[in-house]
């Protein structure tokens, strides 16, 4: 008998499913695709995870103790607003975490749950501050060609990776009761008005959107120029509120009508 050992070790032997070459070739994108939505989707239910509360701001602002000592008096004062902005994503974290229902599940479900991009800065002190409380928070990371590392903050069985923005973007989205945006760059611009397009133009439900820090905002964008020049409408401009401190931030939730404990189930959550 003929021995068969090339036979066997070929891949075209391999089992579908174990196969590295044919599950990350190019027709099977759509597969790599769809399986980032079930892992994440799948583990999410079985917190009964129905809702969040996404919280968007700069992987650049570390927390006061990890700043290197400035080299002047202007980079003292940024640093110090940095590490304001980390101090109050982290309290806003903790208040949202004690009140919205995310640390004991009623019936089974859990609300208003934290959920980030899993990464340092701000992400990081939204985590910490629900974890502080001892509630579950999410980090949905993204593999990045500098390699991102998830912080040690959120709950290890809700710390997911993707491959796909887009399937992430969706994960953010799908169960978000709120967002709540603090400073930050590109990643955080293009979160913030990829949800404010899906709202305005009826792809999600709405939801309320909290920007953090009215002054940096506004520094940031002129949201009356794009009012006056016909870009967007009032409405469109009234999608967002501006708040100054976590305390504030949490009122403009509960007053949009995010469900609560205390309020039962007045809020939906995006689809």
């Amino acid at each position: 008998m003929p021995e068969n050992e090339l036979q066997k070790r070929a891949s075209a032997y391999r089992l579908a499913e174990l196969d590295p070459d044919f599950l990350l070739g190019e027709s099977m994108r759509g597969v790599r695709f769809f399986l980032e939505f079930a892992k994440a989707e799948e583990r999410l239910r079985s917190w009964g995870i129905r809702s969040t509360v996404v919280v968007f701001g700069s992987a650049r602002a570390p927390a006061a103790e990890r700043h290197a000592a400035p080299s002047s008096a202007a980079e003292a004062a940024q640093r110090a607003r940095v590490a304001r902005w980390y101090e109050q994503a982290r309290e806003f974290g903790r208040i949202v975490s004690q009140r919205g229902g995310a640390i004991t599940p009623i019936d089974g479900m859990r609300d208003n749950v934290i959920a980030t991009g899993g990464g340092p800065g701000i992400m990081e002190a939204a985590n910490r501050g629900a974890f502080e409380v001892g509630a579950p928070s999410i980090g949905f990371n993204i593999q990045l060609p500098h390699e991102q590392e998830p912080n040690p903050y959120t709950t290890p069985d809700l710390t997911f990776q993707f491959h796909y923005f887009a399937m992430r973007k969706m994960h953010l989205a799908m169960r978000a009761a709120a967002l709540v945006v603090f400073p930050g760059g590109f990643g955080t611009l293009d979160e913030l008005f990829e949800i404010l397009t899906l709202v305005q133009t009826g792809k999600a439900p709405k939801i309320p959107v909290v920007c953090f820090d009215k002054a940096y905002w506004m520094r940031l964008v002129n949201f009356d120029a794009l009012l006056q020049d016909g870009m967007i409408s009032a409405a469109d401009l009234a999608l967002i509120t501006f708040v100054d401190d976590p305390e504030a931030a949490w009122t403009a939730l509960v007053a949009a009508g995010i469900r609560t404990p205390e309020a039962g189930a007045s809020g939906e959550a995006a689809t």
